[in-house]
C-alpha cells in the first residue's frame, strides 16, 4: 500500500494515524483498501530496538497492529479477531483487511480449476490439496499467501509441517506491494523449498513463474501455462483475468 508522511506510523505497540486523530477507529479501517498497513522499510532495526516488546496477546486483533513479537510467539497465538489478515514481517505484527474482490474472485476460480483437475484425473493428478489465504512460515517471517498448492506428496498435507509445493500470489496495486510480491516473497518462498512461485498480475495482464535456480517464466494473457508439477493441468491466464475484470467493473 502506498504510504504518505501523514499516514500510519508505528508507535510503541500500536499503529496510530495522526492524520485522522488518535486511536484505531473503524473509519480508518474501512478506508484501508490495500494489502499492507505498515511500511516495512520504515521500521529500521535501530528503531525496533528502541521500541518496547509487547507481551503476546491472548487474541490478535486490529488494535495490535505494530506489536513486536518473534516467530515463536506469533505461532503460539491460537485466537484472533475474524475479518482481518495477520502476518509477522521483520518482527512486527502486520494487520490488513481481507483481499479485495479483484483478488478473491480469480483466486477462487483458480481453486475451482485445480479441484476440477484433481476430480477429472483421479489416477494421474499429482495435486494433493490446495488452500486459499494460507499462512506460510518462512525463515523469519509469517506470510499470508493468496493460495498454496501441495503436489506429489501422495497424502493429505499437514499445513504446519509440509512446505507448499507451489505458492500463488495475486498482485495488489501499489509500488511497494509489487516489490513485496515480486522480490521479497519470491526470495522467502524459494528459500524454504517452494518449487514454483506464481505471481499473477492483473494490472500488467501477465503471470511470472519463479523456480529455484532457473530463469523466470513470463506467461502472456493469451497463453496457457503447464507446470511439470501438475501434469495434465493447463492454466488459462485469460480465463483468470476475465474473472478479475468482472469484479473490477463492479467496484
Amino acid at each position: 500500500m502506498d504510504m504518505t508522511k501523514s499516514g500510519p506510523e508505528v508507535v510503541g505497540f500500536q499503529v496510530r494515524d495522526f492524520s485522522k486523530g488518535p486511536g484505531l477507529g473503524q473509519d480508518r479501517l474501512a478506508g484501508i483498501a490495500k494489502r499492507t498497513r505498515i511500511d516495512e522499510d520504515a521500521i529500521s532495526p535501530k528503531r525496533r530496538r528502541g521500541m518496547s516488546t509487547a507481551q503476546v496477546p491472548i487474541a490478535l486483533g486490529p488494535e495490535l497492529a505494530g506489536t513486536l513479537m518473534g516467530p515463536d510467539e506469533f505461532d503460539a497465538v491460537t485466537e484472533s479477531t475474524e475479518g482481518f489478515v495477520y502476518e509477522l514481517i521483520h518482527g512486527v505484527l502486520v494487520v490488513t483487511p481481507p483481499p479485495l474482490e479483484g483478488e478473491r474472485g480469480p483466486n477462487d476460480e483458480l481453486g475451482f480449476w485445480l479441484r476440477l483437475y484433481q476430480f477429472q484425473n483421479p489416477d494421474t493428478a499429482t495435486l494433493d490439496d490446495t488452500l486459499p489465504e494460507q499462512l506460510v512460515r518462512t525463515r523469519n517471517n509469517r506470510r499470508r499467501a493468496d493460495r498454496v498448492i501441495w503436489a506429489g506428496l501422495k497424502r493429505q498435507p499437514n499445513p504446519r509441517m509440509d512446505v507448499p509445493t507451489m505458492v500463488v500470489e495475486f498482485v495488489s496495486a501499489g509500488k511497494r506491494n509489487r516489490r513485496r510480491d515480486f522480490l521479497e516473497k519470491r526470495d522467502e518462498y524459494l528459500a524454504i523449498g517452494v518449487s514454483e512461485y506464481w505471481v499473477i498480475d492483473r494490472f500488467r495482464r501477465q503471470m511470472t513463474v519463479y523456480r529455484s535456480g532457473q530463469p523466470e517464466i513470463q506467461v502472456g494473457e493469451k497463453e496457457l501455462y503447464r507446470s511439470p508439477l501438475l501434469p495434465g493441468f493447463e492454466l488459462s491466464l485469460a480465463h483468470i483475468l476475465a474473472v478479475a475484470d468482472r469484479w473490477e467493473k463492479q467496484s
